[in-house]
């Protein structure tokens, strides 16, 4: 009896329980595959950091005696799509079972589950043994809810695992949460230490994807690669973050410059969303970092970290669960209008979306804010469709797997869902990003100037969003605010606003 083990390329999970054993009736198979890299263009950054982790992986089970069959992408054994590798290495290899581990994007969990349906083997499914909830979890916390609230979830986590609690209802500090501490603009007064990095050569990658003719976009060093792709380069990182960028983390997890990728982020995404790190060992190793240097970290630093992972990003997981299929079609606004064509180059004269591409193409990456309140704002205000938004966030960014993806930009960013993970559109003039950014400073548009050929872009998008969209928010709480500033605005104003608005979403390459 021979059994077939696949596992995905966002499956390097080297502590699973498949591995406690070596046997000599399992195989173990993973591919690279056309099906992967062609369903939406991706950063070449994104294609080699997976490809090479995967290498790494397989290699990795090797050395510990297991049976691995890899395909890579040039393998002339290669069919390019799941289920037709699938087939072909159970038969040649005589397998009498099949095993998988639950994928995390709908598309190819729907595939492996008509493939186990279908009968044609015997198949097993496993979890992954990654995540801090299941599947289901977050819809059973919610179940009879009309609203969904993260902050409710999230402090059900720090007290199920027992993070950050005093006792069984009292957390740390006194207080669930030190958002209001984590909104501080860097001013450089604090040194930014360079980042963690490791200066790999992926030029053999580089070169077998060109000679394949796979699609990329943005830029790759290839002799000089610095991404973490193993389990003991990601474990560096995670201690550099620790003993280095910890200290102000929080502080300025929201702050932008036009000179710094990464402030004090910890480049960790990668590794967690390829499950070579799990969150637990994560917000465990911050935490009890945390509590050797209480005297240089504050609370704030750590609680904000510690909540993007347990709280948002296991939220985040659980609603994509909860809302898929429909949710990767949600387009509540109405939103129809292209991207710009500046998202691919960075040519633009508006500083904070230049500066924001430019490091999404220069790094695969760009910080959360960057990408909700620069790149995933002025989207949303000139009224994109969400469809092209999706495309372009799950290509780019080196950590950009559906799950975690499309529920951050069709949810979050585009409010395309109508409200269920976001209670308001996160949309803003050019006020918010001077207040939490050094890009104003650069810029060819003046932020202070609300109308005008020199004013900032974002002010006039911004009131003519809330002029096209208002028959939306008219029962929402939240925005009752703003559509009041909106209905007091002198009619000639907001005539200039939409306008120049109207100008900016038809001839986007003239901003």
């Amino acid at each position: 009896m021979k059994t077939l083990r696949l596992i995905l390329g966002d499956q390097l999970n080297h502590t699973h329980s498949w591995y406690d054993e070596v046997d000599d009736t399992i195989v173990y198979f993973m591919a690279e595959m056309r099906q992967e890299t062609d369903y939406a263009t991706h950063h070449i950054q994104k294609v080699v950091a997976f490809f090479s982790a995967m290498r790494s992986f397989a290699s990795h089970l090797k050395n510990q005696g297991h049976t691995v069959v890899y395909y890579t992408l040039d393998d002339t054994r290669n069919q390019q799509v799941l289920l037709d590798n699938i087939k072909q290495v159970l038969k040649e290899k005589e397998c009498d079972a099949f095993q998988y581990q639950q994928p995390d994007e709908y598309r190819l969990d729907q595939e492996l589950v008509r493939f186990r349906e279908s009968g044609h083997i015997s198949t097993t499914v496993f979890d992954t043994e990654h995540f801090m909830t299941s599947r289901t979890d977050l819809e059973h916390f919610f179940k009879g809810k009309k609203q969904y609230t993260m902050e409710y979830f999230y402090r059900m986590m720090r007290k199920k695992y027992d993070l950050m609690m005093i006792t069984d209802k009292d957390p740390e500090g006194g207080q669930w949460n030190f958002d209001q501490s984590n909104r501080k603009k860097w001013k450089q007064d604090t040194l930014i230490p360079t980042e963690k990095t490791f200066e790999k050569d992926v030029t053999a990658l580089v070169e077998m994807l060109k000679k394949q003719g796979v699609k990329t976009m943005g830029k790759i060093h290839p002799k000089t690669f610095g991404w973490a792709t193993t389990r003991e380069e990601s474990l560096k990182v995670l201690d550099y973050f620790c003993e280095h960028l910890l200290v102000h983390f929080g502080d300025y997890q929201d702050a932008m410059d036009p000179d710094q990728a990464y402030l004090y982020h910890s480049r960790l995404s990668f590794a967690m969303n390829s499950k070579l790190l799990s969150p637990k060992e994560v917000v465990i190793t911050v935490i009890d970092y945390w509590r050797a240097h209480k005297s240089d970290i504050d609370i704030s630093q750590v609680e904000g970290f510690v909540r993007q992972i347990i709280g948002w990003r296991e939220y985040m997981r659980g609603m994509y669960w909860m809302q898929m299929p429909a949710f990767a079609s949600a387009n509540y606004l109405e939103n129809h209008n292209p991207l710009p064509d500046f998202y691919w180059t960075g040519n633009t004269k508006m500083n904070c979306l230049k500066c924001s591409i430019h490091n999404s193409l220069d790094n695969a990456y760009a910080h959360h804010i960057q990408r909700l309140m620069i790149t995933g704002n002025y989207a949303l205000l000139t009224m994109t469709d969400p469809a092209e938004v999706d495309l372009w966030y799950l290509g780019i960014y080196i950590d950009a797997i559906e799950w975690v993806e499309i529920t951050n930009t069709r949810g979050m960013s585009q409010w395309a869902d109508g409200g269920k993970i976001a209670t308001k559109p996160y949309v803003s003039s050019g006020s918010y990003i001077n207040k939490m950014s050094n890009y104003c400073k650069g810029c060819h548009y003046k932020v202070s100037k609300k109308t005008g050929e020199d004013a900032c872009p974002f002010n006039s998008l911004y009131w003519n969003f809330l002029d096209e969209k208002q028959s939306f928010f008219k029962d929402n709480q939240r925005m009752r605010m703003m559509l009041s500033l909106l209905n007091k605005m002198d009619k000639e104003t907001l005539m200039q606003h939409k306008e120049r608005a109207q100008d900016i979403i038809k001839n986007p390459s003239h901003y």
